[in-house]
């Protein structure tokens, strides 16, 4: 039996998810760590307990460091049972949960990168996203195509995009497009586009001082979803994940020809064990998401 960990990205938070990983051990360090880190209590951000000027969940430099440390913990809590992995993948910040389960760099690094890549996302606002699903991919491949300002951000599956553009763009494709649904984000930015090439550059330089060991578990990028274990490649790949695709469609398909059996998503909510189980012939999807799950 083959096995793949998967971490989830934005979208998947929830206020309460961390109630149940703190039974785990070094759990409230790592809160205390991050909250110091962040200046602000991440814990209590998580819980819906926080107040004043940024102690919104939802808000990325919350959500990224926030998801992070849960995510790690509970990486940290299969290690301790001697599990590993395959092959590990994450969807946009949850790459860099996946780095840090292949060990290319350790739990402070992890929160340091996160906290950097969440404030210049959170800068870099003007656009707008839209999630379509249940279309034809010839349309929606032409329409891009057709219109300055606009790409797909997230290829999730067959049947689910997520376009990253101007607002106008990103409105005239999926005003086009004959889809069953096209849902607006809740996002300050063009993720995951050109338009973030300002926030990319600038990560990219913090990027440089960082050492990235080889992976110990191969690792599929969202820029490039073929197995890698070369720290220096790592990299690369990671300096350009902000204005690239995530090309989660094809993560799925290299699950199929890697063998691939069973897909254990790591964090809160199930949102790629749905892709894995509607969109991954042969792959059994199931999650991690607390200490309970762990049998602890």
């Amino acid at each position: 039996m083959a096995i793949a960990w998967v971490f989830p990205g934005q979208g998947s938070q929830k206020l309460g998810m961390a109630a149940g990983v703190l039974e785990l051990p070094g759990a409230r360090e790592r809160f205390a760590e991050a909250s110091a880190l962040l200046g602000r209590d991440l814990l209590a951000i998580c819980a819906g307990e926080a107040a004043g000027d940024l102690s919104d969940l939802n808000d990325t430099r919350n959500t990224q460091p926030a998801l992070f440390v849960i995510e790690s913990l509970l990486v940290d809590g299969l290690r301790a049972q001697g599990r590993t992995a395959d092959l590990v993948a994450g969807h946009s910040l949850g790459e860099l949960v996946a780095l840090y389960a292949a060990g290319v760099f350790d739990a402070n690094t992890g929160l340091q990168l996160m906290k950097i890549r969440s404030e210049l996302m959170a800068a870099a606002g003007g656009g707008a996203m839209t999630a379509v699903m249940g279309f034809d991919r010839a349309e929606l491949d032409q329409l891009v195509a057709a219109t300055e300002g606009v790409v797909i951000a997230n290829d999730n599956s067959d049947a689910q995009v997520v376009l990253s553009g101007t607002p106008e763009a990103v409105s005239a494709v999926s005003g086009t497009l004959k889809c069953k649904r096209a849902i607006p984000l809740a996002v300050s930015g063009a993720f995951h586009s050109p338009f973030m090439q300002q926030a990319a550059d600038a990560f990219a330089s913090q990027l440089e001082a960082v050492p990235f060991a080889d992976a110990l578990i191969p690792v599929l990028s969202n820029t490039d979803p073929t197995p890698e274990t070369r720290g220096a490649a790592l990299k690369d790949r990671l300096r350009s994940q902000m204005v690239t695709g995530v090309r989660w469609r094809e993560t799925m398909q290299r699950f199929s020809a890697d063998g691939i059996t069973t897909a254990v998503e790591i964090g809160p909510g199930n949102v790629l064990s749905g892709l894995i189980k509607r969109g991954c012939d042969g792959v059994s999807p199931s999650q991690i998401a607390s200490a309970a799950d762990l049998g602890l």
